[in-house]
Parts: structure tokens; C-alpha cells; sequence
């Protein structure tokens, strides 16, 4: 019983002492599942930290599941790859040492967009995220069937890491 109850206080104190963003040097690691019209797959993005509030970072994401009547489409279709600038604002609203909101500006290999995103940390190298994106400037304005693929409304989930 005594076993049980220290592995608990321990447990609980690294709860207590997560943190989410340090600022510069801080980096970031997240992989979850991509989710948007006609699709869904799997996503990971990095991030570091440059300044107190500031961070840049690449992501990358790929459609694994995909209904679409013109049936299968091709890598090109499925993959896409941005680099991001996020403002960390986690500690400019000061609601929790633990919790990170981060709007941000992506440049992809199909568009110009925007993300918001919520970091949580439980402890200090582990969390949840989830992150909303839209385009804001699409490369190819007429896209249709594969083409709006990565170029639309998209959620993400899943686990934040701190390295």
C-alpha cells in the first residue's frame, strides 16, 4: 500500500509542474490524426522556440483514408508539407503554466494559411494538442477532386511532446 501511494505522489507532482512553452531554446514535437472533408490521416509538426513568446517549426501530413468517387489518388495527392510561425500566447493570458494557445501562419507546397492551436501539459515532456487550420491563399483557386486534398479545413489531434 505504501508503494502505491508514493508512485501516486510522484505521479501527481509531475502533473503539477508541466509546462508548455519555456520560450527560446524550447522545442516542441507533436504527432496526432488529421482530420478534413473526404479524408483523414496522420500529421506531425516541430516547433522551436526563439524568443519569450515567438517559434517557428515545420509540419507534415499525410491522407491515409480517403473516400472520393474517382477512387484512389496518388502520393502527390496525400502529402503535404508547411513550415509555420507561431505566437505563443499561453503566458500572455496567463491562465495556466501549463496550457500554451498558439496562433500561427503556415507556408505549404499547396497554400498560404493560418492554424490555432492548444497545447496541455500533464508533465514536463508529455501533453494533448489540438489545432484548427484553414487557407488563407490557395495556389490553385479552381482545385478540384484531389486538388482541394490539403487545401482545406482541417483538424488535428492528438500527443505533444517536449524535447
Amino acid at each position: 500500500m505504501k508503494r502505491i501511494i508514493v508512485v501516486l505522489l510522484i505521479a501527481s507532482t509531475g502533473l503539477i509542474y508541466g509546462q508548455a512553452f519555456k520560450g527560446k531554446g524550447d522545442t516542441k514535437f507533436q504527432v496526432g490524426g488529421v482530420f478534413q472533408q473526404n479524408a483523414s490521416g496522420i500529421g506531425v509538426t516541430s516547433d522551436f522556440g526563439l524568443g519569450e513568446n515567438i517559434s517557428y517549426g515545420f509540419s507534415a501530413s499525410y491522407l491515409l483514408n480517403t473516400t472520393h468517387e474517382l477512387g484512389t489518388p496518388k502520393f502527390a495527392d496525400r502529402f503535404d508539407a508547411k513550415a509555420r510561425f507561431n505566437a505563443n500566447i499561453g503566458n500572455v493570458l496567463n491562465i495556466s503554466d501549463k496550457l500554451d494557445v498558439y496562433p500561427g501562419l503556415d507556408l505549404g507546397i499547396r497554400n498560404f494559411g493560418a492554424h490555432l492551436g492548444i497545447r496541455y501539459f500533464f508533465t514536463n515532456g508529455f501533453g494533448i494538442f489540438t489545432e484548427a487550420g484553414i487557407p488563407l491563399a490557395k495556389y490553385n483557386t479552381d482545385a478540384v477532386d484531389y486538388g482541394r486534398f490539403n487545401n482545406q479545413f482541417v483538424m488535428q489531434f492528438g500527443a505533444s511532446f517536449n524535447l
